[in-house]
């Protein structure tokens, strides 16, 4: 090309150097090492476990790695695997420290010669559908908020997760957790899809995050009809069993979405055996009925 107004100018490369545009993914293969998240997706996992093709621990890499190059959808796992430079580089570190009956036992996953180097989009549908339980939809009724028992393979990750957030805390130790309960709305073009509160079709997972140590410490995926305080008690529960074991004190934060007499009696009475008493900061709604209850507080009660 011709030179521009800026002071540089493209050239087209003629040959194949394995140039990548996604050298830093690897950084992040690093740290799932140091992490231990194969062992823990291998220990918890178990949907590919004696099967042909990709193991638990490359689908789930693949997601993960998917997710930090900027895929925005299933599909986009093509893309990664054209990334000649990438893949060469992922190829290698899948067999590295491996020894010879190990590898020749990975290479025997497949009848055919493997091709591929991150899960097709069809295989990746295929590996995500095992995480559904058909039957729990027999127990969906119309115009109810409803939240799918999960199966085994859901219940796997959330102590991947929790197996993360243990590392967190080991080496960078934190005994108090302040959690934040939130809703996200996820929109969607989906068929399927139920609309939110706020007139679109999405999703609305409830989400716990851990401030000291910035991470999603709990996640319960829902339909976007499904109100953000549904069963909030039961999920904060879920929550704080996620929480590794050197934790000592727990605070909560919540909008008014969290603002449930038996969600607000449960922290306050110190009804959780592990944690007493928990203190919270939750929004309320200002009716009314609740000034005129507030202005009867003496101000020395406060």
């Amino acid at each position: 090309m011709t030179q521009g107004i800026l002071p540089f100018k493209y050239e087209e490369e003629k040959t194949e150097s394995g140039a990548t545009a996604l050298a830093g993914l690897p950084v992040y293969l690093d740290l799932a090492k140091v992490l231990g998240l194969s062992e823990s997706i291998q220990k918890h996992l178990t949907i590919r476990e004696n099967s042909q093709g990709w193991t638990d621990v490359q689908a789930v890499m693949s997601l993960i790695l998917l997710n930090l190059a900027g895929g925005s959808c299933v599909d986009d796992l093509d893309i990664l695997n054209a990334d000649q430079g990438f893949c060469k580089i992922l190829s290698r570190i899948q067999s590295h420290s491996l020894k010879r009956k190990e590898r020749r036992k990975l290479e025997q996953r497949w009848r055919k010669e493997k091709k591929r180097f991150v899960p097709s989009p069809l295989a990746m549908f295929r590996y995500l559908s095992r995480f559904h339980d058909p039957d729990q939809e027999k127990s969906r009724q119309s115009g109810k908020a409803f939240i799918p028992a999960p199966n085994k393979y859901l219940t796997g990750l959330v102590k991947t997760n929790k197996d993360l957030c243990s590392f967190f805390n080991t080496a960078s130790v934190c005994k108090i957790a302040t959690l934040d309960m939130d809703a996200t709305l996820v929109e969607t073009a989906k068929e399927n899809a139920f609309y939110c509160y706020k007139g679109f079709k999405s999703y609305q997972p409830l989400n716990t995050w851990w401030a000291q140590q910035n991470v999603i410490l709990h996640t319960q995926f829902r339909d976007g009809n499904v109100p953000a305080g549904y069963e909030q008690l039961k999920v904060f529960k879920q929550a704080l069993r996620c929480l590794p074991k050197n934790v000592e004190q727990v605070n909560l934060r919540s909008d008014t979405a969290g603002y449930q007499h038996d969600f607000l009696h449960y922290c306050e009475t110190g009804q959780n055996k592990r944690f007493g008493r928990i203190e919270f900061a939750i929004g309320c709604k200002v009716s009314s009925s609740f000034k005129t209850a507030v202005a009867q507080v003496r101000d020395s009660d406060w």
